[in-house]
């Protein structure tokens, strides 16, 4: 599995170096636009909550905070920080051009927890 090993806001993207190496980058909008949050995605039925009308196109990350070694968080400039975007999701979203969907994916299921 891969971390990120740095991340950096920057003018228009948020921008992670991988663990592997690879360098991802995202703009802002597109990014608050992902987000899968219970406030922008129905939980049930997966269908999107979030008028992608209402995400301004200045938007930009404002700050972010690590959520363990699998996830981040951003807060962003609209207000909205309740998204986690996992490692996993945002390599599958990479706009680099390679297919990442080969990946090895976050365990569904801790090791510890594994036959209980």
């Amino acid at each position: 599995m891969f971390e990120a090993k740095e991340i950096r806001l920057e003018m228009d993207d948020v921008v992670i170096e991988w663990s592997d190496g690879h360098m991802s980058r995202y703009p802002f909008r597109e990014l608050r636009i992902d987000c899968a949050c219970a406030a922008c995605i129905e939980e049930m039925t997966g269908r999107q909550l979030l008028d992608v009308l209402s995400v301004p196109g200045d938007i930009f990350a404002v700050d972010f905070l690590p959520v363990g070694r699998y996830a981040v968080q951003f807060a962003w400039s609209d207000g909205h920080s309740t998204g986690i975007y996992p490692f996993t999701m945002l390599r599958q979203i990479c706009r680099c051009g390679d297919d990442h969907s080969d990946e090895d994916p976050a365990p569904e299921q801790s090791p510890r927890r594994a036959g209980r």
